[in-house]
């Protein structure tokens, strides 16, 4: 059983991480092997639209052709058991080192026929993690949750399964008093830090957990 969580933030040990390391310690709890892969360490481009991938008989049928930092990590994939996604919220949306990935580790698979199907071989439970700095209320005023749906519904073609977990109100900085972020209630951040974070953590574990144990 083998678990991957690859985090879309330039932060090695902040948010994104933590709650992604908290699912794979729930993976590990029900035997599963984990990998962690910051994806900020990796050199790799988007989808370059070669069309290698759809490309009929074509030896990359299916596959992702570039090679790059991420050829070795996208056959991991193909050996997975279950996979999470992690990112913070710029600009309402993921990173673009997340999009990037993104575009190299769905497109391969999916077929252009009517209706598109999916080539990845068989149904893995996929979760993805988002962090961000602004409240649910914010959220769904601005109509993030309706945009990021679309990545749980390609989650879930490509691969069987998806689920989702927010981190809403962040802590972002070590010491708020060295950054010009006046709008942001400073204690109110610290209790949510105290109080609402690790709760998200708890859920992530419960995650990796469940994804160990169905995949068993």
């Amino acid at each position: 059983m083998k678990v991957l969580a690859f985090n879309g933030s330039p932060r090695k040990t902040w948010n994104t991480a933590t709650l992604l390391n908290k699912a794979l310690e729930g993976a590990a709890s029900q035997g599963a092997e984990t990998h962690f892969i910051h994806l900020n360490d990796l050199k790799f481009k988007g989808c370059q639209s070669c069309f290698a991938c759809k490309t009929r008989g074509g030896k990359s049928y299916g596959k992702c052709a570039v090679k790059d930092g991420l050829t070795l990590i996208l056959q991991k994939v193909r050996g997975a058991d279950a996979i999470i996604l992690g990112s913070p919220i710029y600009f309402g949306t993921v990173t673009g080192t997340m999009r990037m990935f993104m575009e190299r580790l769905m497109f391969p698979y999916l077929t252009y026929t009517d209706p598109p199907q999916s080539l990845f071989p068989r149904r893995i439970n996929t979760g993805f993690i988002y962090t961000m700095n602004a409240t649910e209320e914010q959220m769904e005023g601005w109509g993030l949750g309706q945009h990021l749906a679309v990545n749980t519904w390609l989650l879930q073609m490509m691969f069987g399964a998806s689920e989702t977990l927010f981190s809403f109100d962040t802590w972002q900085f070590d010491d708020y008093s060295k950054v010009v972020a006046d709008r942001f209630d400073v204690g109110e951040k610290a209790k949510r830090r105290r109080e609402v974070f690790p709760l998200d953590c708890d859920k992530a574990f419960e995650m990796g957990a469940r994804f160990a144990m169905e995949g068993k």
